[in-house]
């Protein structure tokens, strides 16, 4: 029997610890209870096909709960504040992300305009409103409902195109759409920031808008040049940077859990509610605007995923650049891991209701023609 199959029963047992040694009073033995049993999870989840997507999810909940157990670890350390590191890793994750780029990725705003700019309005406008209503509706703390604000403005995630194409949905169209959204960030990110988010806590749109090409243009840039002179020349990079990605995504969501521990625990209950809905009510916008507009049964989708997942990494980041990780950093801290969770279950559900190939245009069929995504 593999270490995968064992994992989940040893799950079982660590989350049994973890109950019984909360029951007795012992909350300090049972934090590494609760740890073992995210490992354990993710370490099972990889031997089952359905669950192997949530794998990577559980090794974050088991960070942050190492985080919120042991908080004192990831401040500094030898006196070099861990914060530090958050720029220079978003800026690897981001050229990571140009060099699966092409300009034929920008080429689908020509191809597909209606689709794009579909997808673009809603993920541009919906997210963000929704995001200050949910802020209000909460009556979070200033700087927490700035954050709720800032991670319902970011751009999609490139975990958006891993659960597009899990859920049968026009992968094309999503790549298009994560690329175009990544480039309109600097201006429109912090446009919704200065009009919601400012009402809430001061907020310098052009510094801001500095910081977003500072951390997600030039180096997504300098992965379009990296792909189109040296794609394929060096496969050991090809090999590290979604590790070096997931790594860096799992820091930077350690360390602002760590330093806003005590918020966390106070508010975090309901930032977990208000990322679920916020959450999903974006993959029911996305869904039934697209069909409204009439457009075929994957583009549908691809746009509820595409509207629903936001760029947690880079919310982070920019949280940690206005010196507020501790505060507007927590709602993208908790928002990033459910989208992942809540996205790989929509991706899930429609993986298993195929698209009828009757229903699939041939003009979509020429436009994905060539396209090609590898699921790690």
């Amino acid at each position: 029997m593999t270490i995968s199959k064992i994992a989940l029963p040893v799950a079982a047992v660590c989350l049994l610890g973890f109950i019984v040694f909360n029951i007795v009073g012992s909350a300090a033995f049972a934090g590494p209870w609760l740890i073992a049993f995210f490992i354990s999870l993710s370490i099972g989840f990889r031997a089952y096909a359905a669950l192997k997507g949530f794998a990577f999810t559980m090794l974050i909940f088991a960070a942050v709960t190492t985080a919120l157990y042991y908080p004192h670890y990831f401040v500094s350390w030898g006196g070099v504040k861990l914060a530090t590191f958050f720029t220079p890793l978003l800026q690897i994750i981001m050229f990571g992300m140009g060099t699966e780029m092409g300009i034929k990725d920008f080429a689908g705003v020509i191809k597909m305009p209606k689709a794009v700019l579909i997808g673009l309005f809603g993920h541009f406008t919906f997210m963000p409103l929704a995001g200050y209503t949910l802020a209000r509706v909460f009556n979070f703390p200033p700087e927490i409902a700035a954050g709720v604000v800032l991670i319902g403005s970011m751009p999609c995630g490139m975990a958006s195109n891993v659960m597009s194409y899990l859920a049968n949905a026009n992968l094309a169209l999503s790549v298009t759409l994560t690329a175009v959204a990544t480039m309109l960030s600097p201006f429109l990110t912090p446009l919704w920031m200065k009009i919601l988010g400012g009402q809430f806590i001061e907020v310098n749109a052009k510094a801001m808008m500095w910081e977003i090409i500072k951390i997600v243009v030039l180096p997504i840039c300098a992965g379009l040049l990296f792909n189109r002179f040296f794609k394929g020349k060096l496969t050991w990079l090809d090999k590290i940077m979604p590790l070096i990605s997931m790594f860096g995504i799992a820091f930077i969501i350690v360390i602002i859990v760590a330093a806003g521990r005590d918020n966390l625990i106070v508010i975090g209950p309901a930032l977990i509610v208000c990322a679920l809905i916020h959450n999903t009510t974006g993959y029911l916008f996305g869904y039934y605007i697209g069909k409204l507009f009439r457009l075929p049964e994957r583009d549908a989708r691809t746009i509820a995923i595409e509207v629903g997942m936001q760029n947690g990494g880079l919310a982070s980041g920019l949280a940690r650049e206005m010196g507020k990780a501790a505060t507007l950093g927590l709602a993208p801290a908790i928002f990033g891991p459910l989208m992942n969770i809540t996205g790989s279950v929509l991706a899930s559900y429609w993986h298993r209701k195929p698209v009828k190939e009757s229903t699939i245009s041939e003009k979509q069929k020429m436009e994905e023609a060539g396209e090609s995504v590898e699921v790690g």
